[in-house]
């Protein structure tokens, strides 16, 4: 009776340790995923930025080259 004993406690064990590691995958998750989406909005802005200083060199290089 001993043994049947003893093998449940380690499988609930085993449940709970693959339980909290679940939660601590599930939480760092979440933290990466708001990390790529504040990267993901400072690269859009950096990319309207981009976009907005090249108007003006795009516009003078094309009447450049009409001369």
């Amino acid at each position: 009776m001993l043994w049947p004993m003893i093998a449940i406690a380690l499988g609930f064990l085993g449940i709970a340790v693959l339980g909290v590691l679940a939660v601590r995958v599930f939480v760092e998750v979440r933290r990466l995923a708001r990390q790529v989406a504040a990267a993901s909005e400072r690269i859009q802005r950096a990319a309207e930025d981009l976009e907005r200083a090249a108007t003006p060199l795009a516009s003078r290089t094309h009447h450049v080259g009409r001369r």
